[in-house]
Parts: C-alpha cells; structure tokens; sequence
C-alpha cells in the first residue's frame, strides 16, 4: 500500500482529483487529495496565504500521516512540493509533478511563466489587488484546460474555480541538495498542453532533472480525461 498526497494547480481544489482518487483506493491505496490554503473548500482569506503558511499546512498533514507519503503536484503547484520537501525530505518516498512548475532555488513559478510565452491563458487572467489574488475568465476554460475533457468537466468548471493568492507565484523557493535533492522526483509531461505548454515543462525538467519523464498526449488536465493511464503512471512510479 501506498499513500498519495495530491495537490491541485491554479483556481482549482481536490476536486480535481475526484476520478482519481477511486481507482487509487480501489488498488489498495490511501489517497488525501486537498484543498489548498484560500482555495475549494478552505475558508483562508486570500489575502492571508502565502507561500509559507501553505507549506505548513501540507508539512502539518505529512506529520499526522505514519508513513512515507507520495507527493502528487499539478501545474503551479509544483512549487508546493519542491518547498515541502526541503523541510520534510525524510517523510516523502517521492515527488510527481504533473505538468507542474519544476523550479531551482532562488527561482519563482512566474519567473518560469513568464517564460511560456505561446500559452493561452494569461490574457484571460484577471488580477484582483485589493486581495493580491486572481482568477481565470471562463472563455478559456475548454481551450485552454480540457480541450479534450467531457462537456460536463467544463461546466462544473464554471461553478467551481476560484479566486488563488498571487504572492504564492512571486515567492522564491528556497532548496538545497541535501533536503530538497535527496528526494527522488518524476515528472509527467502533457503534450497537448496549452496552459503550461510542452515547451516550458521540457525546459523545466532537462534544468532540473528527473529520475524518468513520462509524457501523455492531453490537455493541461489528464486527472479528467485520461484518469486511468494516469493512475497506471502513479502506481509505476510508486512501484519503481
């Protein structure tokens, strides 16, 4: 049995995760997908999250958990289990990014999507800062999230996504080889991606290495479209 830690991207909660997380537990496994600080169901005020307090939180259910655990990150959120696993490399068997920002140290997730210039979604974000917060207009959502997803994904899409703090993309991590490095790490390349496109993972991952990369041909969201062969990855990367 293994246990999962999974982690949503962008404007999105554990509901990301809702077809994944049966196919997980009925193999055997214990799953804990979230809601992120400020995000889903977590009442946060997005003005009061930070880089900094979100990790403590993961770190605060890593240390309820009694074994090693298997941290799942999507999109932005790479960064939350890169900086998890500098404070608490000891307690994480292993790192799955899923077409999630791979960052080095001293390196912030907009200074990489900065860098995704052919990716569909930044005119479509609208920043709040009142709040240091933004969302995702809903034209964009098929385009550029489930282009190849069912209509009823997009649709709840459109009740579901939220407000996401902004300081949490402007915050440098902060890694070192001797947590952070000692930590086995895999990534999951989606090659129809138009939100994190092909061509920043790539350079993310052949910046930072990974013990293996796996590509699947999907939009920004095979959690919705191809659950299964997603599950088939995560249960080969625990097994390795």
């Amino acid at each position: 049995m293994k246990t999962f830690i999974l982690i949503h991207g962008s404007w999105h909660s554990a509901w990301n995760w809702h077809k994944v997380v049966p196919i997980l537990e009925n193999q055997g496994h214990k799953v804990y997908a979230i809601d992120l600080s400020g995000m889903g169901r977590d009442k946060t005020p997005i003005k009061n999250v930070t880089l900094k307090s979100t990790v403590e939180e993961l770190c605060k259910l890593i240390d309820s958990i009694e074994e090693k655990v298997i941290l799942v990150g999507h999109s932005k959120n790479g960064i939350m289990i890169s900086q998890v696993a500098e404070y608490r490399p000891e307690r994480i068997e292993k790192l799955i990014y899923l077409a999630a920002y791979l960052i080095p140290n001293g390196k912030t997730q907009a200074d990489y999507s900065s860098q995704d210039v052919n990716g569909v979604l930044k005119p479509y974000v609208t920043r709040y800062p009142e709040t240091n917060s933004h969302t995702l207009q809903p034209e964009i959502y098929k385009e550029g999230l489930y282009h190849d997803c069912d209509d009823d994904i997009y649709q709840m899409a459109r009740m579901i996504l939220s407000h996401e703090s902004a300081e949490t993309g402007k915050t440098s991590l902060e890694l070192t080889e001797e947590n952070y490095g000692s930590v086995p790490r895999f990534y999951i390349e989606c090659t129809e991606d138009k939100a994190v496109t092909p061509f920043i993972q790539q350079k993310m991952y052949e910046e930072t290495p990974c013990e293996k990369v796996y590509k699947m041909k999907t939009s920004h969201s095979p959690f919705f479209s191809k659950p299964k062969e997603l599950c088939d990855i995560f249960l080969e990367i625990a097994h390795n």
